[in-house]
């Protein structure tokens, strides 16, 4: 079930993924999905999930806390309640985040979502949508606003071949780094949203589309 609403309803949120709040069609079939994600996390070693997560448990309070976009998080074990502000998809997608998180370390190497694992239908139509996403985003913008709005999420600015380059810690494993180009005589605005290529060791392809999309709303509502 989760794969398959994931991703029909990922199809309608690319389509103007900067415009509103990721909508959940049917409440029902978003609360299922809820509850089998804190039903899978419910029966596992929290110090374990933290390890593998790269979140910090605190035994004395029974709580998980991480930071997501420059929030603080706290979630409550073992009910998972969320204690910062998060919309419903982001909240749903920190608990398949620490539901899959294996501990690999994360890779220097960017791939595109395209190269994900079964991310070659799904995935390079996002990178197509990111493209077109982030061109509207760059749009008389100038440069200082563009790193002042990247930085307001929590994203710090590294060295590359592009213009402006930041990753953005969506999740403490699962860093998302966006490449820009500016404008110039000949060519509009551009950009890129790569990942980690450990990024298959956190989340699937569908939930790293979904990433994308809220990201994508984030730097347009800043």
């Amino acid at each position: 079930m989760r794969r398959d609403i994931a991703a029909a309803i990922t199809d309608a949120a690319t389509m103007d993924a900067t415009k509103e709040v990721i909508k959940v069609p049917d409440d029902r079939a978003f609360h299922e999905m809820l509850q089998v994600a804190r039903a899978r996390l419910d029966k596992r070693d929290p110090e374990k999930i933290a390890e593998h997560s790269g979140a910090v448990y605190d035994p004395e309070t029974s709580t998980l806390q991480l930071t997501t976009l420059n929030k603080d998080i706290t979630l409550t074990f073992p009910q998972l309640a969320c204690s910062g502000k998060l919309d419903e998809w982001h909240h749903l997608l920190l608990l398949h985040y620490l539901d899959l998180a294996d501990g690999t370390p994360v890779s220097d190497r960017l791939i595109s979502f395209g190269m994900l694992k079964d991310g070659v239908i799904r995935g390079t139509k996002f990178d197509r949508t990111v493209e077109q996403e982030l061109e509207k985003f760059l749009r008389d913008k100038t440069p200082e606003e563009v790193e002042r709005i990247c930085r307001a999420l929590g994203a710090e600015k590294i060295h590359s071949k592009a213009d402006l380059s930041m990753v953005f810690p969506f999740f403490p494993n699962y860093p998302v780094t966006v490449n820009i180009w500016f404008a110039d005589e000949e060519f509009p605005p551009s950009g890129k949203m790569l990942l980690s290529e450990s990024a298959d060791h956190y989340l699937t392809v569908e939930d790293a589309v979904t990433v994308g999309d809220v990201l994508l709303k984030m730097l347009a509502s800043v």
